[in-house]
C-alpha cells in the first residue's frame, strides 16, 4: 500500500496528506475546490459526489482516505469495494458505518471506518485499559474539542464539521447499562468532571462509541460515551434545539451555530477515559487523561482537533501498511494496540501532551 487517494482537503484532510507523505506514502489530494495554500503533494479538482468521476480518478491507487462530510462516504466506500481499494474514513455516523460494515463482508481489501478521534483513538485508549482487567464494571469514554479561552454562555467554537456536531446532539446514543444494550437520548446523563483542576460537564452524544457496544456486550456492565463541554453548555443547546425547535431544521441550525461561534486557533482536545473492575482480585479504576494543544507541523500551526484526527487515521494506515493489522475485512478501532499505534510516525504525535 503506497498510493493513497485523499478525498477532502479541509483542515484535517490536507494535514493527513502531509502526515502520510512524511510517513513514506504517496498521497494525492482531491476536492471540488482546492485549498488556497499549496500542499506538499499533488492536488486535483474533482466532483466527489459524481461516482463515475470518482471511479475514474481512483483507478491508479491502492487505498482511499475519505475526509469528506459523512453523507458522501457511502459512495466512496462503494467505489473502494468495487475496485479493490483499502478504505479509511473519519465518520461518526452510525448508518454510514453500518453500510461500510456490510460491504466489508464481501471485500478483498480492508474497510476501516471511524478512524478519527472519537470514534477512533478514544476506543484504542479505552480498550488498552480494559485489557488489564479480569472483569469490567464500567468503561467511560469522554472527549471534548474546545476553545482554550471560551466566551459567552455556550463556551464553544465550531472547529469541525457543523453537520457532525448537530448529528451528535440530536441522534440517539448507544450504551450498555447494567449489562443491557440500549439506545438513549442525546444531551442527557449530565455529569461533572475535572481535568487539571478545570471544571467541565459531560453528556451523552451520538457516534463516539463506534463498535464498542458490539465488542463489549456481555463483558461489561456499563459502557457509554459523552462529549466534554464547559459548564452550562448542555442547558443552552437543549434550549436551542428543543425549546426553539431547531432540531427540525438541522442544516439551518448548523449555519446559525457556526456563524455565532466560528473557529478559533487556540483550541484544546481533552481525552478522559476510565475503566473500573476487578484487577488481581480487587476493585480498581484506571484512567487515561490527556489534554492536547495546537502543534507546529510542516512549518504551520495546526489546531488540536485537526492534528489529533489526522494523526489517528494516518497511524492506522501506517499499521496496515506494516502488516500489523488485517489486510481485508472490517477493522474495529478497539482491536488496535495502543503501544503499536503510538510507535507509528503519525501516532507518535499523541505521545506529547500537557
Amino acid at each position: 500500500m503506497e498510493k493513497i487517494a485523499l478525498l477532502g482537503l479541509g483542515n484535517v484532510g490536507a494535514l493527513a496528506g502531509v502526515l502520510l507523505k512524511e510517513a513514506g506514502f504517496s498521497p494525492v489530494g482531491f476536492d471540488k475546490t482546492l485549498p488556497v495554500a499549496k500542499q506538499p503533494y499533488e492536488t486535483i479538482e474533482l466532483d466527489l459526489s459524481d461516482k463515475a468521476q470518482v471511479k475514474t480518478a481512483l483507478r491508479r491507487f491502492d487505498a482511499v482516505l475519505s475526509a469528506l462530510p459523512y453523507a458522501l462516504n457511502p459512495l466512496i466506500a462503494e467505489v473502494a469495494h468495487e475496485d479493490g481499494l483499502h478504505y479509511f474514513d473519519l465518520t461518526e455516523d452510525v448508518s454510514v458505518t453500518a453500510k461500510v460494515k456490510e460491504l466489508s463482508k464481501t471485500s478483498k481489501t480492508l474497510m476501516a471506518p471511524q478512524c478519527g478521534l472519537a470514534p477512533g483513538f478514544i476506543a484504542i485508549a479505552a480498550s488498552h485499559l480494559a485489557r488489564k482487567f479480569e472483569t469490567i464494571r464500567a468503561i467511560r469514554m469522554r472527549v471534548g474539542a474546545l476553545p482554550q479561552h471560551p466566551t459567552g454562555l455556550l463556551g464553544y467554537a465550531f472547529n469541525w464539521s457543523p453537520e457532525g456536531v448537530v448529528n451528535e446532539y440530536l441522534n440517539d446514543c448507544e450504551v450498555i447499562e447494567e449489562g443491557q444494550h440500549k439506545w438513549v437520548s442525546p444531551m442527557e446523563w449530565l455529569e461533572t468532571l475535572y481535568v487539571n483542576g478545570q471544571k467541565y460537564e459531560a453528556f451523552t452524544t451520538s457516534g463516539g462509541l463506534g463498535t464498542m457496544c458490539e465488542t463489549y456486550l456481555n463483558h461489561v456492565e456499563n459502557l457509554d460515551y459523552k462529549s466534554i463541554r464547559y459548564p452550562g453548555h448542555a442547558q443552552q443547546m437543549n434550549f436551542f434545539f428543543h425549546e426553539l425547535l431547531m432540531r427540525e431544521h438541522r442544516e439551518q441550525a448548523g449555519a446559525i451555530l457556526t456563524k455565532a461561534k466560528p473557529k478559533v486557533d487556540d483550541d484544546v482536545v481533552i481525552i478522559h477515559t476510565s475503566v473500573e473492575g476487578q484487577m488481581e482480585g480487587r476493585l480498581h479504576r484506571q484512567e487515561y487523561v490527556r489534554s492536547y494543544y495546537p502543534k507546529l507541523l510542516a512549518g504551520k500551526s495546526r489546531r488540536a482537533i485537526a492534528w489529533t484526527t489526522a494523526a489517528s487515521v494516518c497511524g492506522v494506515i501506517e499499521m496496515v501498511a506494516k502488516g500489523q493489522l488485517p489486510s481485508h475485512g472490517f477493522i474495529k478501532q478497539e482491536e488496535i494496540s495502543l503501544d503499536k499505534f503510538l510507535a507509528t510516525n503519525s501516532g507518535a504525535l499523541y505521545r506529547e501532551e500537557r
